[in-house]
């Protein structure tokens, strides 16, 4: 069983990393293998909207030679994939959603390629935000529900923390045992579906 994090916040020591931090330490322990990888270092750019890719069977074929195809490659090779991000502006941030938009070459729909290389893959979210959690995370919960199922992906939900006194919030015995037993639950329902 094995979960690609990646992981979308411009800090990387933050509290997003913080939340990564504690699941992942559970999933070691539940024996998952884990794949962490932080967006901010990487080369990933706007998507062209050249639809090149919509015509390469079998591959991402995106024209684009830059670090997102070191990210298809890890999705491909995971059961789940967990977008970890902190919520600017009722959103993902740039980094993560530069990825999102670049899942094209993911779904062979729109050109002379068919199938899909990443349908039928989990997908969870954790957040980290300001405001109170379904206000602050609903439209990028929404945004990511609306892919899962155009792209027959199963989305298996979403664990965040509010902000409210910086990384302390992250730290607290609540927020460690939610991310641990968000953990549980993604691999339980992994285990489940196998």
């Amino acid at each position: 069983m094995k979960f690609c994090v990646l992981m979308g916040s411009p800090r990387l020591n933050g509290n997003t990393a913080e939340l990564c931090s504690r699941f992942m330490d559970r999933l070691h322990e539940l024996g998952a293998e884990t794949e962490y990888i932080c967006l901010s270092g990487l080369d990933i750019r706007p998507c062209l909207a050249c639809y090149a890719c919509q015509n390469v069977s079998g591959a991402y074929g995106c024209a684009q030679q830059d670090d997102m195809h070191l990210v298809v490659d890890a999705i491909r090779s995971c059961d789940c994939l967990v977008l970890a991000t902190p919520i600017f502006s009722w959103y993902c941030t740039a980094q993560m959603k530069a990825v999102l938009d670049r899942h094209y070459g993911l779904n062979k729909f729109y050109g002379e390629a068919e199938g899909s290389l990443w349908a039928g893959k989990h997908v969870a979210i954790i957040a980290a935000h300001g405001y109170e959690a379904d206000y602050a995370i609903s439209p990028f919960v929404t945004g990511v529900q609306r892919l899962c199922e155009h792209s027959a992906l199963v989305f298996d939900g979403t664990y965040s923390v509010q902000d409210t006194d910086d990384l302390a919030s992250f730290q607290t015995e609540e927020a460690i045992a939610g991310a641990r037993a968000f953990a549980d639950r993604l691999v339980e329902a992994l285990s489940t579906a196998e």
